[in-house]
């Protein structure tokens, strides 16, 4: 049996974030975006509780692609407002 933190629960997402991703160096600026991302939505949730929607961000986000997401027209930046119940205020 693999040794894992303690914060680490049965959820085979977790363990395989766990063992593959968490405390590993990242340099490709795509995967660091994703984080800073996800971080963000994160706040006052559970880690395992954006593991379970990360699929759903890289759809909504075209992969972290922050050459396409810079370009975004306001429509699209309405759209995700709309989808995750955000105001513009």
């Amino acid at each position: 049996m693999k040794k894992r933190c303690f914060w680490v629960t049965e959820s085979k997402l977790y363990q395989e974030y766990h063992d593959e991703e968490w405390g590993v160096p990242v340099y490709d600026d795509t995967t660091l975006f994703e984080f800073l991302l996800l971080e963000t939505f994160q706040a006052g949730l559970s880690w395992i509780t954006i593991l379970n929607k990360r699929e759903n961000f890289r759809k909504a986000f075209d992969h972290f692609d922050y050459k396409k997401i810079a370009i975004y027209p306001e429509s699209k930046y309405d759209s995700l407002l709309q989808v995750y119940n955000v105001s513009k205020k």
